[in-house]
């Protein structure tokens, strides 16, 4: 992780600490450096404070698989289709059903 982005990120979150941008570029800086600590935090204040950021879901939702909570992954994509499915946003919808079906194991292709 990139210490000095880290520090930007934080002072900007101290400027607007509900600025649901900032939360999700913490929680992906976080996951991606491995921190699924702090990741899950600031995932979870998303998904509690700011539902409709639709992009959220499916970060965590792989976060969740990721760490071995699968079940939890399915009931966070479920969340993210509803999310998805009031603001709209088809592609959103798309990627958060291809993830639940691979979650539930309905990844297969038809003959």
């Amino acid at each position: 992780m990139q210490t000095t982005r880290l520090n930007k990120l934080l002072e900007f979150l101290k400027a607007d600490p509900t600025d649901p941008f900032i939360l999700y570029a913490l929680a992906t800086e976080y996951n991606t450096s491995g921190d699924y600590e702090q990741a899950f935090h600031y995932y979870n204040l998303l998904v509690d404070n700011s539902p409709e950021y639709v992009g959220t879901y499916y970060h965590l939702g792989k976060l969740l698989e990721k760490t071995g909570d699968k079940n939890r992954a399915v009931e966070i994509y479920r969340l993210g289709l509803n999310a998805a499915r009031n603001k709209h946003d088809n592609h959103a919808y798309a990627e958060l059903q291809g993830a639940l079906n691979a979650a539930m194991g309905m990844d297969y292709e038809d003959d």
